[in-house]
């Protein structure tokens, strides 16, 4: 029983010797792997489209967000002229009223 790796060919020393002690794949197992490797193939395939998908939903909410965003600022300075101008007419009005009451 062999215990210990050993090196069963001329190598240099320090390089990989796992793939000498194993098994070698037979001909009638091939069509068996063929398909086991398509599947894992086709499973990673799908994890990508996944994983696309999410990140064209992550992307299009930050492009939701930004767009709020901008239009949310831009609603606020219209508030804030329109609020300015409200004052503006109240003091003209007032100033008009007095105006007429003399």
């Amino acid at each position: 029983m062999k215990d210990k790796h050993t090196y069963t060919k001329l190598k240099e020393h320090g390089e990989d010797m796992s793939d000498e002690n194993d098994t070698k794949i037979k001909a009638e197992d091939l069509p068996f792997l063929i398909d086991r490797y398509k599947k894992e193939i086709w499973d990673w395939k799908q994890k990508e489209a996944d994983w696309i998908k999410t990140e064209n939903l992550l992307n299009g909410a930050k492009n939701i967000i930004d767009e709020l965003s901008t239009k949310l600022v831009q609603q606020a300075r219209i508030i804030q002229d329109l609020q300015f101008n409200n004052n503006t007419y109240k003091k003209e009005i007032e100033k008009l009223l007095e105006e007429k009451k003399k």
